[in-house]
């Protein structure tokens, strides 16, 4: 048995009744079940079907994302996320580029190596590499003044942690964000690349060893073994080619408005909905939200 979950931007919900319950019964589905008005809905079906993806091209075109599913373990016992334009909608270290007067240098690297051109430990070493002579006051400023929270991130933690899940930031950026990202999300734990700093000045080098693909990979292992659970346990959520390694791991990988070379690689894309949506995928319904 499958399920079908359709949800659209919660900012701007336009889910149509008709729209779902067409689909609904092409695909010889049960009842329809509202996750939230006009956001989000869901219907069981038993058999994958044939168009799957150019049904779901058609949804694109509409603002809507479908997500097609075993019903068997949908819901999870452990978050993996990323933090960069995941957790957060920024990248860190081009926040912190732009502060050093290299951003536009900066970022060029940034997009070419989460799009999986460039080698991650290369990119990320040249990058930190710009950053030398930068204060390490610089990191709170970039804290308080351009770091903002991805939609969705609070509730996602929150409803997975009251229901017995446990959550893990990973990331290929910084100790010294994400350990800020995570108390405020209430993350269980958090692992980063540490950047080096001498007399309160980046010296333009990170702790090895580097944390990247295969850290992603490496955390899942690490975290299931130690709590109990199976890789089919987890959901993973990321946007970069150095998250394809846990989210092709992970019971459910999540590609979160991805790179188009990181998406077509996943088999749930989330483009128009926020990080609210892989709490619909699981089948929690809105008034299950825990609200922080």
């Amino acid at each position: 048995m499958y399920v079908a979950t359709l949800l659209t931007n919660p900012t701007a919900p336009s889910l149509e009744e008709a729209l779902v319950e067409s689909l609904c019964n092409a695909w010889g589905g049960g009842d329809m079940v509202w996750l939230s008005p006009d956001e989000a809905a869901q219907f069981k079906f038993p058999e994958m079907p044939g168009n799957r993806w150019d049904v779901w091209a058609e949804l694109q075109l509409l603002g809507v994302d479908l997500i097609v599913q075993p019903v068997a373990g949908r819901r999870k016992l452990m978050l993996l996320a990323d933090m960069d334009s995941t957790m957060i909608q920024q990248e860190c270290i081009d926040e912190l580029a732009d502060e050093a007067g290299v951003g536009d240098r900066v970022k060029g690297i940034t997009a070419r190596a989460m799009n999986g051109e460039l080698d991650f430990e290369g990119a990320l070493t040249e990058r930190v590499g710009l950053l030398k002579g930068l204060s390490e006051t610089v990191i709170d400023k970039v804290l308080a003044d351009r770091i903002t929270l991805m939609p969705g991130g609070r509730e996602l933690v929150a409803t997975m942690r009251v229901n017995g899940g446990y959550a893990a930031l990973v990331s290929g950026g910084f100790t010294a964000f994400t350990a800020n990202v995570a108390a405020q999300l209430g993350f269980d734990e958090n692992r980063a690349n540490t950047l080096l700093a001498e007399n309160g000045v980046l010296t333009g080098e990170v702790q090895h060893p580097i944390l990247g693909r295969q850290a992603k990979v490496d955390a899942l292992e690490q975290i299931t073994k130690r709590l109990g659970l199976s890789e089919a346990d987890v959901i993973a959520v990321g946007d970069g080619a150095n998250d394809l390694g846990m989210l092709d791991r992970a019971g459910t990988g999540v590609a979160l408005h991805a790179k188009p070379s990181v998406a077509e690689k996943c088999d749930i894309r989330i483009n128009y909905g926020d990080l609210t949506a892989l709490l619909y995928l699981q089948g929690y319904a809105r008034t299950a939200f825990v609200e922080v």
